[in-house]
């Protein structure tokens, strides 16, 4: 039940930020004076329509579905995973009055990346929100005024320790509370095992609560070449912090931290899954074998939306409200980084596509254009697949 409580929590998650990215592209037309044919709330085929009327909306009969309207149809799809906004004349060589290929540049670019920005909206408030209500630590350099922030750190506990180590030998067990090394509070596992680096081959002092009392154990580190330095697998609980009046402040930055973080995402995979196809047509078994682990790795990184949908909303789902709403903010800002690229298929591309023909003083025809669009289309689909291969084969392994 919770599984399928999480699915369907991720299908009305991922519905209402692109139906979101498309009121931004509805929202910049209508503002502009560029007419919208159709605003769909799914994907077809089409469940129900409604079409205004004056100053009333009434049902558009079925008959009447394949015609095209004078004014906005409001429509209902039966494939619940996101929407669309049809706008008149999307062809930028239309010249009819109220259509996108009429308007100014200037409105292609606001219309093209009005939904990029409703993505990056909607993850500012959410994490505008979380400021206030308690916001999830998750990056180490995470944004927060000091001033106006109050902490509320997690415990890190030990999960297992390793045989004939330097933590079994010091005395650790599971469950453990690591409080302090040396005497300094530790909040993070990250802080342990930076320390056990840097301190390789050292004798330390490890503080940490066990049956509600504060035990200090002695350890001598392994030396650097070693495999580990202490010997111990952690677990942590969330840290998180609240705010007040910084709280506008820190949704702001941690949008834009975490934008900055998925395009040096991106980055990586498209490195990691360059750099290994090239190296498959080296002659050196050791270069194609380092080849095949940065294509694995590649794959390891992209989630499409049976992984989404079917794995991590329910994880996340299970794990609380905040949690949550945290997920929803990071594939918001996914959406919006993943609609600046320059594929011609999604918004930046198609504004990268009509800025270079203008540049070139060159006319933008429709028919080269969809051309163009198809094949990117093509290409969107073909990875969509390959993705949605690699989901199911996790999920069942």
């Amino acid at each position: 039940m919770q599984l399928v409580f999480g699915i369907l929590v991720g299908l009305f998650v991922l519905m209402f930020l692109v139906t979101a990215h498309e009121l931004g592209h509805f929202f910049a037309a209508k503002k502009n004076g560029v007419k919208v044919d159709e605003f769909g709330i799914g994907f077809p085929p089409r469940a129900i329509a409604f079409i205004k009327k004056g100053y009333k909306w009434q049902k558009l009969p079925k008959t009447n579905w394949s015609k095209s309207q004078d004014t906005l149809v409001i429509s209902f799809n039966w494939i619940p995973i996101g929407g669309f906004c049809a706008i008149h004349g999307e062809s930028d060589s239309d010249t009819r009055p109220g259509t996108f290929g009429a308007s100014s540049f200037w409105t292609k670019t606001k219309i093209l990346f009005g939904g990029v920005a409703a993505n990056w909206l909607i993850a500012f408030l959410v994490f505008t929100t979380l400021a206030w209500t308690g916001m999830p630590v998750f990056l180490r350099q995470q944004f927060f005024i000091p001033n106006d922030a109050k902490f509320t750190y997690g415990d890190i506990r030990v999960a297992t320790v390793l045989e004939d180590s330097p933590a079994s030998r010091a005395g650790f067990q599971p469950n453990d509370q690591i409080i302090a090394i040396n005497g300094q509070n530790v909040h993070f596992t990250d802080q342990i095992t930076a320390f056990g680096k840097t301190h390789a081959g050292e004798t330390v002092t490890y503080t940490i609560l066990r049956n509600q009392e504060n035990l200090a154990l002695t350890a001598q580190l392994n030396p650097a070449d070693s495999p580990y330095a202490l010997g111990i697998h952690m677990t942590s609980s969330q840290t998180s912090f609240r705010t007040t009046w910084s709280a506008p402040l820190v949704g702001l930055a941690t949008t834009a931290q975490l934008t900055g973080e998925t395009f040096k995402g991106v980055g990586r995979l498209v490195w990691n899954l360059s750099s290994g196809l090239i190296s498959q047509f080296n002659f050196s078994d050791t270069t194609r074998a380092a080849g095949r682990a940065e294509i694995k790795a590649a794959g390891d990184s992209v989630t499409g939306p049976i992984g989404i949908i079917g794995v991590i909303f329910p994880a996340f789902t299970a794990s609380g409200l905040t949690n949550l709403a945290f997920l929803t903010a990071l594939i918001s800002i996914s959406l919006a980084c993943m609609n600046v690229l320059p594929i011609p298929a999604l918004d930046g591309g198609r504004w990268l596509l009509i800025a270079l023909f203008r540049l070139k003083n060159q006319k933008l025809t429709q028919e080269i254009e969809a051309k163009i669009v198809a094949r990117a289309w093509y290409f969107l689909f073909f990875l969509v697949i390959l993705i949605t291969i690699l989901d199911i084969t996790r999920l069942f392994s």
